[in-house]
């Protein structure tokens, strides 16, 4: 076996950054290399008793005394399962390769660096605010690179995140403080994002963040008393103190500012800077078109852009599949598209998890309507029969001081009703705000008559075919609602031990996490023996009816066929044997109380124990001697624990971790207890709803979900759809009393004595037939309670459309489509959906189910109000202040405590608020972000980032219009003229690209592969390239190319905003409807407007794209060494050196784009064997050109060479600090491992230079060019003869 070696201490991130890399190993499909998962050893190898010194910490042996490879990122790229983790091929490993290198030679040091005081090793030769300094420089490429991503490399974690990771813990730990984590938000955000995987917490634990600006200690022997401090010496303190804050401060501007370099940096500083709310303030009726006859705001404004839009669309019916059609029975050959809405809770307000579910299933709905099919978005809502009902009583007891009982059933019903009628059309407003192109008309209420007929039905048809039958079980119980509730309304609280929580109804917290022992003595025992039990609730030892052992246990084989005595009862307990009992767990001996626990009710029906209540629907204690009877459940629990101390008869009391079950919409703890409910019997329905997956007639994606199908499927449990409300459908079903002496009365959970009707007479005609009796001799009375609210929600797809009538829509519109929704429920509701709707119908609701993700906070922690993390996706769209996410606090449950606690987490995840962006950038970014897998950790300000996106939309199209001009007329069709240049040539290729990827996206429900391409073509291919290239040619005198390039910007402009419409529908229509049409017949809205497809958009032109790509890679040469030498105005001459001809003729095809798009004056072509002018810095733009700039005349050589010449200074004279430092005797037993290899790696000239361009990762050829450049101005400052 392999074995690893590493260093124990918690600081040495070469360790742990080895031990991270195995951890995916484990989980992946192992390490790398091929061996087995190796045995770690928390120590150095071996010696080998040789000269040779023991390699550095981390170590992989491969097998006692075999090969051995050592050094962090050598034995995590042998752990690591994928090779280097790069996705993409060969490209995506070579960025984790280069961002590899960028950890181990940028921020290991500088981490190292900074982290010295902390660690307490500051010398008196090093310079904090140097060392912090070098830390800002090396944090800037990385802040930049994860502005727009969420991981380095592609969308998991990778080698290159490892090593970041590791590299900056020190740091985190030590130095970054709180406003330093904000100013450098992006790598923070990313930084707690990664080190929430599993497998770094499997080895980190919980990262502790430094928590505020350490003083660095001095040094030993330095120490001046405050008392003996002169003045001068405070006043030289004062002014460190002060130009540390200024220092820090400036560090935490450089967020903000522009990368060197970057082209037009005054275009940026309008951008961020804010010119205040522009509102949309022309009169316009609801319904009425807006009027964008007005010219265009000076920037992008939300709150202009989304005004009037939704009510005329709405208005014009673009909603409706009729739209452009006679009826939707009317054939389409493009199809037809349904998808149901998941009905949210009328009681209900947007969270993230609604936004995420409406971006993208609006976005997929505009597409499929684009795409011309006859398209339908069902909205509905849910009555959420627990949700509503408290509500509606709290509303009840705080206006009027009355309870539900006190105002009667029939009365209760009509003050919820009124509730609904007056705020339960709320959450539809703001699904409008949200752009949700649903057909308002077609708007579902689960109450509405029509779904409440649809109920009924089913419920009948199930009860007559038996699937749904009447019996006595346990159930999950709230006390405090009095009613039975659903799994997915019991939130499971983890405790670690001894716990004091809340409980309604109780003044004193009560106690939880703790397991008590006792004894029950042996009946008829001569030795006074005794079996010690345990259990976590201890009042329930009162409905005992037996001990447990394991039939295998030796200590008990004796004790067949006794019993015990129970200490406060008139009865005695058996011993029995099953093999449930775990042999290991404490004394091995188990309580049996069947109504109080599932796994002894199990136990109970294999041993046919009586099963004995003594706990009421109130949480009080019944059929249990004084003085325990009438009790509260948990004063039960002391008093209980006194009597078993004052008998002798306890034994102790531990900590012991479990799971308390709250109710989540009463905090109550649930208690289960044994009640006759209806009950839907699931066997059968599941195996066919797992055997359509199976089959492939129902796909379930992404694909990992589908085991998870197969599996609770072939694990399901009969349903209890009993709820003790009276909000909802009240159950169809009568308890039969029969008027005749031959008929013995019946009982409650007698089902025989239940008969189910569509209404009261034709129940009493089933029962009368039932029972052989006339139906006079019948009395009905219909059960109290009512339905799960999850069965209503079970038959939605069909229950809308009218069934069991067989209307139009229902004919048309089902089967469905597609459901999508997160896959926290997809067995609450979709499995739920497909078993009634192959019971019931015969046919499969739908044929594709979409999983999306769960949303988490930027740290990947759960949303929560106690942590103040949870985001209103309204306060995103318009920007909320931090004291408007206080005041929202005040109007949560949250105690005292908890509110603080909340506070902070506001306070430190949004200190300036949530800043306004809008509907479109945060509905683009939640669709962008659906590639992380499971779970969404949402950052926003990445979405503040799409807000500038659409800025970047706004200012593109109003540079275009202009460049048009008010006379343009577009060609009838986008088809090239053969007239185009080669820039016109390249755009369109690259639309092409775009077209085609957002098409392939959208069939595979691959979301952010369509936002990345439609991203990448505005932004770097669109704004950054080709609208530099026009404006030369717009203000020549080529008329013919001006107006062939007008016609390729207009076609980009047209074809990019139909691609981007169905995740901004507000900022594209806007723009849209101030562009010129083709022709008269063109639709009136763009989200009716056909989407581009690829078979119409097909312009590759790899010819085109291979000439361009070498331009700009040209370009980023010469900006890169404009940037170096500090360029802003002057156009210094470009002379391109290339390899062979073919690249000179291409080179000189795009000499004219270079020189416009890197300001330089005259390009010339140095052909293979031309030697480059004296006086040029060097660039490589590829391995076929190189890129000499002529600096004669505009550089000072001695000034650029003193910089130079400075910097080696500065080396030298670190290196000589650096072995000074190491030449101390106690150096290698005090200095951390980690420390010390990053000192010898300096020592030895590991040092590399920062980079300017974010996503430009050092390569051997920026070394050979910064080499070369220095050999230039030495050439032309020195002499000769000293050259």
């Amino acid at each position: 076996m392999s074995i690893l070696y590493v260093s124990p201490h918690p600081d040495a991130f070469p360790s742990l950054r080895a031990l991270i890399a195995a951890r995916y190993g484990e989980s992946g499909t192992g390490p790398g290399w091929g061996g087995p998962p190796p045995r770690v050893c928390l120590q150095a190898p071996p010696t080998s008793g040789t000269s040779i010194p023991p390699p550095r910490l981390p170590v992989l042996e491969q097998g006692p005394g075999g090969l051995r490879v050592w050094g962090a990122a050598a034995v995590a790229q042998l752990l690591w399962p994928a090779g280097m983790g790069g996705p993409g091929g060969s490209r995506g490993a070579t960025l984790v390769q280069q961002w590899v290198s960028y950890a181990d030679g940028e921020l290991v040091p500088a981490g190292c660096g900074a982290a010295l005081p902390a660690l307490g090793l500051r010398n008196p030769n090093h310079d904090p605010q140097a060392a912090l300094g070098a830390l800002g420089r090396a944090l800037g490429p990385l802040e930049e690179r994860l502005r727009l991503h969420t991981y380095l490399v592609g969308e998991a974690p990778t080698l290159a995140d490892l090593a970041a990771v590791t590299a900056l813990l020190l740091p985190f730990r030590y130095v970054l403080d709180p406003p330093a984590r904000w100013a450098w938000g992006n790598v923070s955000r990313w930084f707690m994002t990664c080190v929430q995987q599993p497998e770094f917490r499997a080895v980190l634990g919980d990262v502790s963040l430094c928590p505020g600006v350490r003083s660095l200690p001095q040094q030993p022997g330095s120490e001046v008393s405050g008392s003996s401090k002169t003045a001068a010496q405070l006043k030289k303190e004062a002014k460190k103190r002060e130009k540390l804050e200024k220092f820090q401060q400036k560090q935490r501007n450089q967020l903000h500012q522009p990368p060197p370099g970057e082209k037009k940096p005054k275009i940026e500083k309008k951008e961020k800077r804010d010119p205040g709310v522009i509102t949309y303030d022309i009169p316009t009726p609801p319904g009425e078109k807006k009027d964008v006859s007005v010219s265009m705001p000076d920037s992008y404004s939300p709150q202009y852009v989304e005004a009037a839009w939704y009510s005329w669309w709405e208005s014009q019916g673009f909603f409706k599949p009729e739209y452009g059609r006679a009826s939707v029975s009317e054939p389409n050959p493009r199809g037809v598209f349904m998808m149901c809405i998941p009905p949210p809770n009328v009681t209900g307000s947007l969270h993230l998890g609604h936004a995420l579910t409406n971006a993208i299933q609006d976005s997929l709905t505009r597409w499929h309507r684009m795409r011309g099919e006859t398209t339908l978005w069902n909205p509905g809502c849910d009555h959420a029969g627990i949700a509503t009902q408290v509500v509606v009583e709290k509303k009840l007891w705080r206006e009027h001081g009355l309870s539900r009982h006190q105002l009667g059933r029939e009365a209760f019903l009509q003050e919820v009703w009124k509730w609904k009628n007056e705020k339960g059309d709320r959450i539809y407003h703001q699904l409008r705000k949200l752009g949700g192109s649903l057909d308002w008309d077609r708007a579902c209420f689960t109450m509405d008559p029509k779904l409440s007929a649809a109920v009924t039905e089913a419920f009948v048809r199930l009860h007559n075919d038996g699937v749904i039958y009447r019996s006595t079980r346990l159930v999950n119980w709230s006390c405090s609602l009095n009613s039975a509730i659903s799994d997915i309304e019991v939130d499971k609280k983890e405790l670690s031990g001894r716990t004091l929580l809340s409980v309604p109804g109780y003044q004193e917290k009560v106690e939880f996490g703790v397991i008590v022992s006792f004894a029950y003595k042996i009946q008829d025992s001569e030795s006074n023996e005794e079996v010690v039990v345990a259990t976590t609730r201890i009042e329930t030892m009162l409905g005992d009816v037996a001990v447990a052992v394991h039939p295998n246990d030796p200590r008990y084989q004796h004790l067949q066929g006794k019993s015990v005595i129970h200490p406060f009862l008139a009865r005695s307990l058996p011993i029995i044997f099953d093999e449930f009992v775990d042999m290991e767990f404490g004394t091995g001996a188990v309580k049996i109380t069947p109504a109080h626990d599932q796994n002894d009710y199990e136990v109970g029906q294999r041993h046919k124990l009586e099963a004995v209540s003594i706990i009421d629907h109130q949480g009080n204690l019944i059929n249990v001697p004084p003085p325990f009877l009438g009790l509260p459940r948990f004063e039960a629990r002391k008093a209980v624990l006194a009597a078993l101390k004052d008998k002798g008869l306890f034994r102790e009391v531990k900590d012991n971790p479990m799971v308390v079950p709250l109710c989540n919409r009463s905090k109550d703890v649930v208690e289960p207890l044994l009640k006759p409910q209806w009950y839907v019997r699931c066997g059968e329905m599941a195996q066919a709803a797992s055997a359509a997956v199976t089959r492939g007639d129902l796909k379930i994606l992404p694909e990992i979900h589908q085991k998870i199908w197969h599996n609770w499927m072939d694990n399901i449990r009969d349903w209890c759809i009993s709820r003790q409300l009276w909000w909802g459908h009240r159950i169809p079903a009568y308890f039969v009393t029969v008027n005749d002496p031959k008929v013995p009365p019946g009982e409650d959970p007698d089902g025989r004595y239940w008969v189910s009707g569509r209404s009261e007479e034709e129940a009493r005609e089933k029962a009368a037939k039932k029972f052989g009796v006339s139906t006079d001799k019948i009395s009905l009375s219909q059960d109290e309670d009512v339905l799960d609210t999850w069965f209503s929600s079970g038959i939605f797809p069909f229950s809308i459309f009218g069934w069991p009538n067989q209307t139009e829509d229902l004919s048309i519109f089902y089967p469905g489509t597609l459901l999508e929704t997160g896959h926290d429920i997809l067995f609450f509701w979709v499995a739920r959906m497909v078993m009634l709707g192959l019971k019931l119908t015969g046919k499969l609701p739908f044929k594709e189910v979409y999983l999306h993700a769960l949303v988490r906070d930027a740290h990947g922690r759960k949303m929560s109000k106690s942590l103040g993390n949870v985001i209103d996706p309204l306060d995103v769209i318009s920007g909320l202040s931090l004291q408007g996410l206080h005041d929202q606090l005040l109007n949560s449950n949250l105690d005292p405590s908890e509110m603080e606690k909340a506070k902070e987490g506001q306070k430190a995840d949004f200190p300036n608020g949530i800043p306004e962006c809008g509907t479109d950038a945060l509905r683009f970014g939640l669709c962008a972000y659906t590639s992380q897998g499971r779970d969404i950790n949402l950052d926003v300000n990445r979405i503040l980032g799409y807000r500038h996106f659409c800025n970047k939309l706004w200012n593109a199209t109003k540079f275009a219009l202009r460049a048009l001009g008010d006379g343009f007329v577009p060609s009838p069709t986008p088809q090239a003229s053969n007239q185009e240049s080669l820039a016109d040539r390249w755009i369109r290729s690259r639309l092409s690209e775009a077209v085609a990827l957002s098409d392939q996206g959208f069939h595979a429900y691959d979301f952010p592969t369509v936002t990345t391409a439609q991203y990448s073509f505005w932004l770097y291919d669109l704004c950054n390239v080709y609208l530099e290239c026009l404006k030369p040619v717009l203000s020549g005198t080529d008329q013919a190319a001006a107006d062939t390039a007008r016609q390729t910007l207009y076609t980009c402009l047209d074809v990019g905003l139909r691609l981007l419409s169905p995740f901004m529908p507000f900022v594209t229509e806007e723009l849209y409807q101030r562009l010129p049409r083709r022709g008269p017949q063109m639709p009136p809205s763009l989200c009716v407007t056909p989407y581009p497809e690829p078979t119409e958009f097909s312009w590759k032109d790899p010819e085109a794209e291979a000439a361009f790509e070498l331009a700009l890679s040209i370009i980023r040469a010469v900006r890169s060494l404009r940037a170096d030498y500090n360029l802003t105005r002057s156009q210094p001459e470009c002379f391109l050196e290339v390899v062979d001809e073919a690249t000179g003729v291409q080179a000189s095809t795009v000499s004219g784009y270079v020189q416009a798009l890197s300001n330089t004056g005259a390009v010339t072509i140095l052909l293979p064997g031309s030697p480059a002018p004296q006086g040029c810095a060097v660039g490589l733009a590829s391995d076929r050109c190189s890129v000499h700039l002529q600096l004669q005349g505009l550089v000072d050589p001695s000034r650029e060479l003193a910089k130079l010449r400075a910097k080696q200074g500065e080396a030298e004279h670190q290196a000589q600090r650096l072995r000074e430092r190491r030449a101390v005797p106690d150096y290698t037993t005090k200095v951390p491992f980690q420390v010390q290899e990053s000192e010898e790696a300096k020592v030895c000239g590991s040092f590399r230079v920062a980079y300017s361009h974010p996503t430009l990762i050092p390569t051997s050829s920026s070394k050979t060019s910064s080499f070369l450049n220095f050999i230039f101005l030495l050439s032309i400052s020195c002499p000769a003869s000293e050259f």
